[in-house]
């Protein structure tokens, strides 16, 4: 073989093991970008779906009418078999079974236990709310390259935060409240039920604003419920005059129960501004209840007073 057929045959090989590779570095990159794609398709997904921020208002908007809710120690039986009516002894006999002293303890850690789960509530939503504001950083301002070499702490994200969000949910409903004594005193030979104890909500009241209207001397009030109530309920209505010209006006106020979901207010003074609010009357279940909404409503002045009040006019 010549020195210029060998040449050629070098250069031929040369090319060959060159080809081989870049194809074999062209392949490496092609699956280093597909498991990037994949990866971040992952982190992507888990954005859109379990922590969309749609799904996060929405939880703000659950926690925020939670904590305008009520909330009860109902008393339930521990084991109730299909039919059976020893449950219709409960709730009324069992108290005059159980210790009053013992209730009002009770009562007290139904009250601690509502603003725990209220609190750590709105922190779990704090902390799914930043993590997610830490992965969208993550997928804005890492490259490929450094996705990849972090991967194990976006990974490792994605499950804290996943970890989080089934705390939360299971925090939204009211749980069990745990006895550490015996609620109910010894009673002989009189036999005792198991119950268990647990909170439960109700919705919270709120005024009608289209339907609540003031009229020269009087006003009408109406309320509603967020949910429906299978039983009529108890409710404490309040109202006052709001900035009383002279003394004998600041008896323009009082409080009436209430036992459907409106009242008329009569006797007030025309022209004048009132505010009225609304909650549920006092239960002796009753542990923890915050929030009653409130309306302003301004009475119409007298036909004749419009008149006498444009004739003034210079």
């Amino acid at each position: 073989m010549s020195f210029g057929t060998m040449d050629v045959y070098l250069n031929e090989i040369e090319n060959n093991l060159q080809s081989i590779l870049y194809s074999e570095e062209e392949d490496q990159e092609n699956e280093t970008w597909k498991m990037y794609m994949e990866r971040k398709n992952i982190v992507l997904e888990f954005l859109h779906s379990d922590l969309s921020l749609y799904l996060l208002k929405r939880h703000h908007k659950r926690i925020e009418l939670l904590k305008k809710c009520s909330y009860y120690i109902e008393i339930l039986p521990k084991h109730l078999a299909l039919g059976d009516q020893n449950h219709l002894m409960l709730p009324t006999t069992m108290f005059q079974l159980i210790d009053p002293w013992r209730f009002q303890r009770m009562k007290k850690v139904g009250t601690v236990q509502t603003k725990i789960q209220l609190l750590l509530l709105t922190d779990l939503l704090e902390q799914l709310e930043q993590g997610r504001e830490e992965l969208v950083h993550f997928l804005e301002t890492y490259d490929m390259v450094t996705f990849l070499t972090r991967w194990d702490l976006v990974k490792q994200k994605l499950s804290n935060l996943s970890e989080l969000m089934d705390n939360f949910l299971a925090m939204l409903v009211p749980g069990r409240l745990y006895v550490k004594h015996r609620l109910v005193s010894d009673v002989g030979a009189t036999k005792i039920p198991h119950i268990r104890l647990v909170l439960s909500t109700k919705m919270p009241v709120m005024f009608d604003r289209k339907e609540s209207v003031a009229h020269e001397d009087w006003v009408s009030l109406k309320w509603f419920i967020t949910s429906q109530q299978s039983q009529p309920e108890q409710y404490e209505l309040r109202f006052k005059l709001l900035e009383p010209q002279a003394q004998q006006e600041r008896i323009q106020c009082g409080i009436m129960p209430v036992t459907s979901n409106m009242c008329e207010i009569r006797n007030l003074l025309s022209d004048r501004s009132y505010r009225f609010t609304i909650k549920r009357a006092e239960a002796y279940t009753l542990v923890y209840e915050q929030w009653r909404d409130t309306i302003t409503l301004k009475t119409k002045p007298y036909p004749d007073e419009d008149m006498e009040s444009t004739m003034c006019e210079p």
